[in-house]
């Protein structure tokens, strides 16, 4: 398998996974935990399970300089973009979450364009315009069902989040092709832990899942969080800067609008929504732009 196949099959399986944690989170907002017993959890449960596997691995060391900036992406693209995430899921829906997660790629493109050198080609905007048509095809199809308690402010976190998310995939490109994965993610969930616990710890007691912890009650919840901790945290944070490796950050950005897609056939298998017509040709659009963005990049 050549570096550029395992590229895609580990960004591809990331956002298939990420996809799967949107309905999950909202479960657990909406019964389990408030936003910051959410972000608390992933992050010390990450951060421990990312040690103990380097543990087990050969050391790195890592420049002071490229230690900022791996801290300075944990910064933003945890701490503050997936907090932001779980407070617009706790105010908007998943669907809404959902459209604005498509403009990811045109924001990244935005931004890689002049820090990273990355060209912007005008096969490279047919492939974005396309897939963002896809996954907003899916979307919008659902737009005047799907409401929250407070949609603008839903909204606009979620942009706040989207933001910071790029800003994560952008300053952290290079980095990514220096170090591991687990040296990398060890102190990026290290400091989001540390980070974020201050704000958090008071209100474990005060919800069902940890006030509950001992209660047979409680699996339901307790097992939407591990596949948080474990599948959409470590799994997910471990295969993006694996794929950065070998792809351009908009090549990673593109594959974003198969989340929408995916949360949407969740919700079909355990009863929430019905098949139409546009979600699987809203996949199929996702999936011919992320070819498209990437047939010409010889060195993805």
């Amino acid at each position: 398998m050549n570096n550029k196949i395992k590229g895609h099959s580990a960004i591809l399986i990331a956002n298939t996974i990420f996809g799967l944690g949107i309905p999950v989170t909202k479960y657990l907002l909406d019964s389990w935990v408030t936003p910051m017993t959410y972000m608390a959890s992933r992050c010390i449960g990450a951060a421990a399970i990312f040690w103990l596997i380097s543990f087990f691995m050969p050391k790195e060391h890592i420049r002071r300089k490229d230690l900022v900036i791996i801290i300075l992406g944990g910064l933003t693209g945890v701490v503050i973009s997936q907090t932001l995430t779980a407070w617009a899921l706790n105010y908007t829906s998943p669907v809404y979450y959902s459209l604005i997660a498509t403009l990811t790629p045109i924001f990244v493109m935005v931004l890689a364009a002049p820090l990273l050198k990355e060209k912007i080609s005008a096969t490279k905007i047919f492939g974005i315009i396309l897939g963002i048509t896809g996954a907003m095809l899916m979307v919008v199809c659902k737009w005047q069902s799907s409401t929250g308690s407070n949609d603008l402010l839903g909204i606009a976190l979620a942009l706040l989040s989207l933001l910071t998310w790029v800003v994560y995939l952008v300053i952290t490109r290079k980095v990514s092709t220096k170090y591991s994965p687990v040296t990398q993610m060890k102190w990026v969930f290290l400091v989001s832990a540390i980070a974020i616990l201050p704000f958090s710890w008071h209100e474990f007691a005060g919800t069902p899942l940890y006030g509950n912890t001992f209660d047979t009650g409680a699996m339901p919840g307790m097992a939407a969080m591990l596949f948080i901790i474990v599948l959409a945290t470590v799994m997910g944070y471990f295969l993006i800067p694996f794929a950065m490796k070998y792809l351009h950050a908009t090549t990673v950005s593109i594959y974003t609008n198969l989340q929408p897609v995916i949360a949407s056939l969740v919700a079909i298998y355990v009863g929430q929504d019905i098949l139409t017509w546009d979600k699987p040709a809203a996949a199929l659009l996702v999936l011919i732009s992320a070819y498209i963005v990437t047939k010409k990049e010889n060195d993805a």
